[in-house]
């Protein structure tokens, strides 16, 4: 992850459509997800969506704490994520139910969340040990 952050009046605008972009593209993610989950090669079941989701979330999570390292903003493309496959996936179009009760869905469920999730910790203790070896930035005694 690089230490450059987006500053200026100019960087923030950038820094704001950035960040709504990598949202945008978490629910896309959640939607492209979804529909790859029941995907198969002849017989055999392919969890496309989930590998997707599995190699393609913890980079927006990065990429999302280039522009802003707190844990709200690094983890809001994993939220648009989540939102679209929970909502989506239960309660989908015209009722029916996107998200079937298979080891696949299970494995786009779990694994993308999991894998967002330790995206976050990276992000979240990266940033701590970068404040940490600030001059002043460790525990304080009063």
């Amino acid at each position: 992850m690089s230490d450059a952050r987006v500053t200026g009046i100019g960087g923030e605008f950038a820094g704001v459509a950035g960040l709504a972009l990598l949202i945008v593209d978490g629910a896309l993610l959640g939607g492209i997800g979804l529909a790859f989950t029941p995907l198969h090669s002849g017989p055999v079941p392919v969890p496309m969506g989930a590998l997707l989701s599995i190699l393609i979330l913890p980079w927006l999570v990065h990429r999302a704490a280039d522009i802003d390292p707190r844990g709200a903003i690094a983890g809001a493309p994993l939220t648009a994520w989540l939102l679209v496959v929970t909502v989506l996936g239960l309660t989908g179009p015209g009722g029916d139910v996107l998200l079937p009760v298979t080891w696949q869905s299970l494995l786009l469920f779990a694994g993308g969340l999991g894998s967002g999730l330790l995206a976050v910790r990276r992000v979240l203790n990266t940033e701590d040990q970068r404040r940490l070896r600030q001059p002043g930035g460790g525990i304080t005694k009063r």
